[in-house]
């Protein structure tokens, strides 16, 4: 065969494998987007800007420029990210002051008031608005309880290698590890870096003045005194490409600021796209079993090729209508046994051909071995990835 028809070949194995089911792919997840187009309880998992452009969100009465006093919620922009968190159970180890956490619903507990530092004046209504800007030295009072979000050198319950991040003092106490700075990364929007920080479309980082570390939300779950959520860190390493330093004000209130024009949040498809498939990854892998608990919706892969339990799907309420998830058992069954079938008849023909026992011709034989690879390949990569997955898992 030539060069040129083995790259015509290359190509056309490239187009048809490849490039065409990736678009088919995509083109479900933009049917998705245009169908499934309204706010709901998990909407926190999405992007800010995603989260924006759904029907009964109300992202676009936020006023666009964030200015001392406002009330803000701070997204972690991390691929799966929450929203910054506190709650009055405090630490039962470390510090014993508040929790501070990264959670991915909606919630009172989200909410922060952009205060200035314990040193200046303190923030008065009546005054003249001042902006929050790239350098300034502020506070986040946590609305709930009317504590600081604050760190120290106490190290984190999780990341032993970070310090801990904790909510402390109140209204009038405080000192200044409550201290946090302002670093603007850049704007999606806007591109080039911005001293005014933008609702949604602005990239921060909050570097604590005291101890040079950078507010932090990656992947680390607390244990069950801290509901399983995500921990928040003060991260001693200075990357500026480490994007789970980077946040974003999500939601935003300030009855003396204007809402912004809703063409500032539109979101591409591209980034969503990514987004939501990262999302789903993390929330997966989340899913791991507690070896304290039993867990009856739960199930292992060797229950499924036969069908030997389902998946119960409903609510636990009296009233409440109870189904069960049940695989097909013509196909499951059927599956499990053309597999059984097939590997002992493949068993079977190559004792005989070693007893020199020819039942199919050398090309009919080389056939049967390709669709045999190909169709047992397509079962086990399917199948035995849940066999290794330490993550709960349910029929399916």
């Amino acid at each position: 065969m030539s060069v040129q028809d083995q790259a015509k070949h290359w190509a056309a194995r490239v187009v048809g494998l490849i490039i065409v089911p990736v678009l088919v792919f995509m083109a479900s997840f933009k049917i998705h987007f245009l169908v499934l187009n309204h706010s709901g309880p998990g909407d926190a998992q999405m992007s800010s800007l995603f989260q924006a452009n759904l029907v009964g969100n109300d992202f676009s009465k936020n006023p666009l420029e964030v200015a001392y006093g406002s009330k803000i919620t701070l997204k972690n922009m991390g691929w799966g990210g929450g929203l910054l968190h506190s709650h009055v159970q405090t630490y039962p180890v470390g510090s014993n002051q508040q929790q501070v956490t990264c959670y991915h619903y909606k919630d009172e507990n989200n909410n922060w008031i952009v205060l200035p530092r314990w040193d200046q004046p303190e923030y008065n209504p009546n005054e003249e608005l001042k902006y929050m800007q790239h350098g300034d030295i502020i506070r986040l009072q946590h609305v709930a309880t009317t504590r600081n979000l604050h760190s120290h050198t106490v190290l984190a319950p999780v990341s032993k290698l970070n310090y801990e991040v904790s909510c402390y003092g109140n209204t009038t106490v405080g000192d200044i590890g409550d201290y946090w700075q302002v670093e603007v990364v850049d704007d999606i929007k806007r591109g080039a870096k911005a001293d005014r920080i933008h609702s949604l479309t602005t990239r921060l980082r909050f570097r604590h003045q005291q101890l040079g570390c950078y507010l932090r939300a990656a992947n680390a779950i607390l244990p069950q005194w801290g509901f399983k959520q995500v921990e928040v860190s003060c991260d001693k390493e200075n990357n500026p490409k480490d994007v789970h330093t980077y946040w974003n004000v999500e939601s935003h209130w300030n009855d003396r600021l204007p809402a912004a024009d809703v063409k500032f949040y539109r979101s591409p498809f591209l980034r969503d796209f990514w987004h939501l498939n990262v999302a789903m990854m993390t929330s997966n892998n989340a899913l791991i079993p507690d070896p304290d608990k039993e867990d009856i919706l739960a199930s292992k892969p060797f229950d499924w090729p036969f069908l030997h339990l389902g998946l119960r799907m409903c609510g636990w309420g009296d009233n409440q209508i109870k189904y069960y998830l049940l695989g097909t058992p013509v196909i499951a069954w059927g599956g499990s046994v053309s597999l059984i079938v097939g590997l002992l008849s493949l068993g079977v023909y190559i004792l005989r051909r070693q007893r020199k026992y020819i039942d199919m011709e050398p090309r009919e034989w080389d056939h049967f071995l390709y669709v045999g690879k190909i169709a047992f390949l397509g079962w086990a990569l399917h199948y035995c990835e849940c066999v290794v997955l330490q993550v709960l898992e349910f029929a399916r």
